[in-house]
């Protein structure tokens, strides 16, 4: 099938499939309404006294971030599970049902859950954007050239800035436990700054000449800045189109050129693209990074502070040459 042929398809089924979307959101938003004219089952929902309040978060990520600010005082849960691509995320039935009985929902922001504003729309649940006051970066190219890039939590440093969000929000939400949230956002950023810490002395081990980071997704531009790596992607951002004939062939000269001694995917996009870049180049394929999702309790990235550690180690390793 002709490449634009194929990158047509995608973009009519994208968009039949958010029309879907929000007739599923309209349905279950009806379902609601009428169950709320019924009588009330005496310790269920959000408001009941042998229950904790509970937040509700987009993605896995910042569910782990905001569970460490918020202790055992709150319940928090996040719509997608470990190992679900965040972007074009179509929200089920079950998920609406899920953030009507939400006291909270926080999203990222910055344009990162396209799908955000339908899912809310409707629901009597206030939300806060936890990147709100992060020194945004922007998209260099595609499509989406002048756009922020949405991954602002791959540094450490702006997760700091989330935090402080949180603590925010969750006092505002709960403001008996305010102290609480506000010392276990403290402890929190004490570790958030070691492993950024951790992060920068380890690149820094890096010949300059080898600090390039080729990943699938422009994901790593913030951890890029903090650690002194030029990024380079096959594609900007996982949506609309991924891996056409021209952004391989720019990311293939790229490693070509600068001898770039491995190469990285995104655990929730396929790495086929990259295997391509490393077939043609000879260049290694360093192995998957972690971004938009945490893995399973039993995975290498069950936390934020572990995605942190796991990325950073498999770059130094794989542009040092280091990786068994």
């Amino acid at each position: 099938m002709p490449n634009n042929l194929f990158r047509s398809a995608k973009v009519v089924g994208r968009t039949r499939r958010r029309r879907t979307a929000g007739a599923v959101v309209a349905a279950v938003l009806l379902g609601l309404s009428l169950a709320a004219c019924g009588a009330a089952v005496p310790g269920q929902g959000p408001g009941s006294a042998d229950e904790k309040p509970v937040v509700l978060t987009t993605f896995t990520v910042l569910a782990d971030v905001a569970q460490n600010v918020a202790g055992d005082k709150l319940q928090v849960e996040s719509i997608t599970k470990a190992g679900a691509e965040i972007h074009g995320y179509e929200p089920t039935p079950g998920d609406i049902r899920k953030a009507s009985k939400a006291d909270l929902i926080l999203d990222n922001g910055l344009n990162l859950e396209a799908w955000f504003a339908q899912f809310v729309e409707g629901l009597d649940v206030p939300h806060a954007v936890v990147s709100e006051g992060v020194e945004v970066l922007s998209i260099g190219e595609d499509s989406y050239q002048g756009k922020p890039n949405p991954h602002a939590w791959m540094s450490p440093v702006n997760v700091q800035i989330y935090v402080d969000n949180m603590v925010k929000a969750f006092s505002k939400l709960d403001p008996e436990n305010a102290a609480a949230f506000e010392a276990n956002g403290a402890a929190y950023k004490a570790q958030l700054q070691s492993v950024q810490d951790e992060m920068v002395q380890k690149i820094a081990a890096v010949p300059e000449a080898q600090r390039a980071l080729v990943t699938c997704e422009g994901a790593f531009s913030y951890l890029a800045r903090d650690a002194g790596l030029r990024e380079v992607y096959i594609w900007a951002v996982n949506a609309e189109q991924q891996a056409t004939p021209q952004q391989i062939t720019k990311a293939i000269e790229f490693v070509k050129a600068n001898k770039v001694p491995a190469v990285f995917c995104e655990s929730t996009v396929s790495d086929a693209p990259m295997r391509q870049v490393v077939g043609a180049t000879g260049s290694t394929f360093g192995g998957v990074l972690y971004v938009d999702s945490l893995s399973e309790a039993d995975g290498p990235v069950p936390t934020y502070l572990d995605l942190i550690r796991h990325d950073s180690k498999l770059i130094t390793e794989g542009l040092t040459g280091a990786a068994s």
